[in-house]
């Protein structure tokens, strides 16, 4: 009795401890996820209004763009690299190497390196500076408090989750992100609790400060049927492969970037002069965070083919060469565009593919599938819940072993048919064909292999 009695003490003084703490960090990271748009908002202004000045006409700010690079490079390289490239990832690295910990010369630095990328036009996102400037907060509190390194770690999830769930509006799915996206087929559900409050206290904070976010209950959706289902199901498919293109295209871009060896900043000038190209030979649509386009394909507006390729290229120029930020809001743009082609491909209504190509390319490119799902109902109403969590499976499984956060630890096997090693960063892992004897596969393969045999023993 009296054992029992310590267990259950114990657990409520855990409880109260973690409600605590997770609240602390939820409302930090509210107040500087709102801080940080407010400020991003500020710069837009601030730029659009004297690029009119200099250039004559409001769309020319991206001629800025080299310089943007250049000095968002700098800034980076010389004060605080983890805050390079979209951010996320370098999170998602400190947790599993370092047990969270994390410079807080990163929060300012990622701050304003993103703020300079994004105001000038570079292809990025918002949520991942916040995600990051959330766990640094979270690391320097952890040092404040002086705790050990689980529990260091535990907060730096917390501040994960309260960004994405402050800057996206959606409190249950950013909670589930920040534990997800750690791990490829493993949720820590020791963190449960304290992510889900951190993340519901940031969103409530953020929308306290004012802060507001898109949602678009999908009134209409079609009627459930066998027909809709496999149009669904392909729909995955064609998710999952436009995940796959988006990381290749990703890791294409950062092999470029390491073969031109030369001074780091540099490398902004010339990636701002390529999209500068890029900008006039196409459109200024494919840069800064695209918004305007993700809401107008919400709403089923059209939109040319080719733009979730473009969408693509100007991302991997804009993060493989000195830009900062995001890379989810690049995520939405490029799965709402590529729904409204699968949609018109296949005469289906725009607003509903090109809602489920967002959460479903998120779940394909981050492996998040549970996450994507829940921020489907959370964005779109309840409605467009299965057919969405339907789609966001078979994209996550469609994507392979890859991600376009390298540092995520890959705890399980996509198919039955392919080897790995588990428990390796996604970037070092190498997936082998490896059919069972029982499998489908292996017994086409076994079938093909005899009748092999039988026609080189009738050539001999």
């Amino acid at each position: 009795m009296k054992r029992r009695l310590a267990e259950e003490t114990v657990i409520f003084i855990s409880v109260l401890k973690w409600v605590a703490l997770s609240v602390a960090v939820g409302a930090m990271v509210g107040l500087s996820t709102t801080a940080f748009l407010k400020a991003l908002s500020w710069g837009s202004a601030f730029s659009s209004r004297y690029s009119y000045y200099f250039f004559g006409n409001n769309s020319y700010y991206f001629l800025l763009l080299p310089v943007a690079l250049f000095l968002s490079t700098l800034m980076t390289k010389y004060l605080a690299p983890d805050a390079e490239g979209h951010g996320t990832d370098k999170i998602i690295e400190a947790v599993h190497k370092r047990s969270g910990k994390i410079k807080a010369l990163v929060v300012p630095v990622k701050l304003v390196a993103t703020i300079v990328t994004l105001v000038t036009g570079g292809s990025a996102g918002k949520e991942g500076p916040c995600a990051q400037i959330g766990a640094g907060l979270a690391s320097v509190f952890a040092d404040v408090l002086r705790v050990d390194d689980q529990d260091r770690k535990k907060l730096v999830i917390c501040g994960i989750s309260a960004g994405f769930a402050s800057v996206f509006g959606t409190p249950i799915a950013g909670a589930i992100f920040g534990l997800e996206v750690l791990f490829v087929g493993n949720v820590l559900y020791d963190v449960l609790l304290p992510s889900f409050v951190a993340g519901i206290t940031g969103y409530r904070v953020a929308w306290v400060l004012g802060g507001r976010h898109f949602h678009y209950t999908m009134n209409f959706v079609p009627v459930f049927n066998e027909s809709l289902f496999l149009k669904i199901i392909l729909a995955g498919i064609f998710f999952g492969m436009c995940s796959f293109f988006l990381i290749e295209v990703l890791k294409i871009g950062g092999k470029l970037s390491k073969k031109i060896q030369i001074w780091t900043p540099l490398k902004g000038i010339i990636g701002g002069t390529v999209l500068i190209i890029f900008t006039l030979l196409f459109s200024n649509k494919y840069l800064g965070l695209g918004m305007d386009t993700i809401k107008s394909s919400l709403r089923g507006g059209k939109v040319p083919w080719y733009a979730f390729i473009l969408k693509t290229i100007f991302t991997s120029i804009t993060l493989n060469f000195g830009g900062s930020g995001g890379i989810v809001t690049p995520i939405f743009f490029i799965g709402v565009t590529s729904g409204i082609l699968f949609a018109d491909i296949f005469g289906l209504d725009r607003a509903t593919f090109s809602a489920i190509g967002l959460v479903s390319l998120l779940a394909g490119a981050a492996n998040t599938p549970i996450a994507a799902s829940i921020m489907a109902v959370e964005l779109f109403g309840p409605k467009l819940g299965p057919y969405a969590a339907v789609s966001c499976i078979i994209s996550f499984l469609m994507t392979g072993h890859r991600s376009v956060y390298p540092s995520q630890i890959m705890d399980f096997k996509k198919s039955s048919s392919i080897h790995i090693e588990g428990g390796e960063e996604v970037e070092d892992v190498k997936a082998h064909f490896k059919p069972r004897s029982k499998s489908l596969i292996g017994i086409g393969l076994w079938i093909g292999k005899v009748i092999k045999e039988k026609l080189n023993k009738k050539k001999t």
